[in-house]
């Protein structure tokens, strides 16, 4: 396990965060304190897929659901 200063984490970070991706551990330090540890993430959890449920959901929409509402409806026939 590397231990490096807030400072030289600063100033390599790509290089570290390549030797998380090969499997290692980094752990940064102030004061030569252990504040902080770097380690790989483990894999994102799965989502569905958008459409993953096509085909699975019915909608039965009536004849004339997308027609415009009536006039009595939208309160343009009143006076």
């Amino acid at each position: 396990m590397a231990s490096f200063s807030v400072h030289e984490a600063k100033t390599n970070l790509s290089r570290l965060i390549a030797e998380v991706e090969a499997g290692g551990e980094v752990v940064i330090t102030r004061n030569n304190r252990p504040v902080a540890r770097l380690v790989r993430e483990g894999p994102a959890p799965k989502r569905p897929l958008l459409g993953a449920l096509e085909g699975k959901v019915r909608f039965d929409l009536e004849d004339g659901f997308f027609d415009p509402l009536p006039d009595e409806y939208l309160g343009l026939g009143e006076d």
